[in-house]
């Protein structure tokens, strides 16, 4: 679960198909953005980031926010960084890739949980990202309960809200939650409460190894919630955990506490994203979503939003 209080590119497989991610160098690549009024191609409600950026302020301009607030998820006391935020040039390519990256000792203070989010304006339609998915630490010794995702979240706010609403792909490279072994959950909240825990959702699991690329696509229409996981139905949600209010879409990185290792030395994983995609009151299936994705890529559209803001203007997300 990824929640959180306010005070609190669709690459062609084949460009990926030999992809060596621990060769890649730290960098950006240079793309030009091209907005709808220049190409006139984008006449739906679509946002879309291809993440060629060269650095985190250029993001920012496009109205991503970076979690710099402690808070749950998490470790207790455990920092949220934007130093967890970095670029990769894909070898022999113009493709680049966002890279998440977060660490731990095992202490509160020594942690470093990964967030970033877009603006409080989603609800119905479909949402997709490109993501990979590690099952051990690029350093350190293994096991941790990490945490890795893409999902949609509004803020909760009072205990068990009718209102609250976030719908989540998250992948446990090492288990928890009643899983032994790494397993992939699609979540989707009608509400909750923290302390004690009491939660109202649906949820559904399969273990296994989910490392490496993935597609994940979550079509919300018609009272149903609909989770693809590379082109096949992973689960399929009522209208009891219906979204209710307009969320903010996100990826974040970060550690359970109750799954830590006993080891005080550093340990580091990292998670990368290639693309995000929605489009705003309509369905697509996983291959027209994959179609839309590539052709925006072949017009050389490094990031678009024509996804209204939300009237009234809602808070930015991430604390910031």
């Amino acid at each position: 679960m990824n929640y959180f209080f306010p005070h609190l590119k669709q690459p062609v497989a084949s460009i990926l198909s030999g992809l060596a991610i621990g060769a890649f160098a730290l960098g950006g690549c240079s793309k030009e953005e091209v907005t709808v009024a220049e190409t006139g191609a984008i006449s739906e409600k679509i946002f879309f980031d291809d993440f060629s950026y060269q650095s985190l302020q250029e993001m920012r301009e496009n109205q991503w926010k970076v979690r710099t607030e402690s808070g749950h998820p998490g470790v207790a006391n455990a920092r949220w960084s934007a130093d967890g935020i970095s670029f990769l040039k894909e070898r022999d390519s113009e493709n680049t890739l966002l890279r998440m990256t977060s660490s731990t000792d095992g202490s509160g203070e020594n942690t470093q949980h990964t967030q970033f989010c877009h603006q409080r304006k989603y609800l119905s339609g479909t949402y997709a990202a490109r993501v990979f998915f590690r099952d051990e630490p690029v350093s350190g010794p293994d096991g941790d309960q990490i945490i890795e995702t893409f999902y949609t979240i509004s803020p909760l706010k009072a205990p068990m809200d009718p209102d609250y609403s976030e719908m989540d792909f998250e992948y446990l490279a090492n288990g928890g939650w009643g899983e032994p072994d790494n397993a992939l959950f699609a979540t989707s909240w009608e509400t909750f409460k923290l302390d004690p825990f009491v939660k109202d959702n649906e949820y559904t699991t399969k273990p296994g190894s989910f490392a490496g690329w993935h597609t994940l696509v979550l079509q919300v229409a018609d009272d149903k919630l609909r989770y693809y996981v590379d082109g096949e139905q992973f689960a399929e949600h009522s209208e009891h955990v219906y979204p209710e209010e307009p969320m903010s879409i996100n990826f974040n990185l970060w550690f359970t506490q109750e799954g830590l290792i006993d080891s005080d030395e550093v340990r580091t994983y990292q998670q990368e994203v290639d693309w995000v995609y929605h489009i705003a009151d309509e369905v697509l299936s996983p291959a027209e979503v994959e179609h839309k994705v590539s052709a925006l890529r072949a017009d050389q559209v490094a990031f678009t939003d024509s996804v209204p803001d939300w009237e009234p203007k809602l808070p930015s997300p991430c604390g910031l």
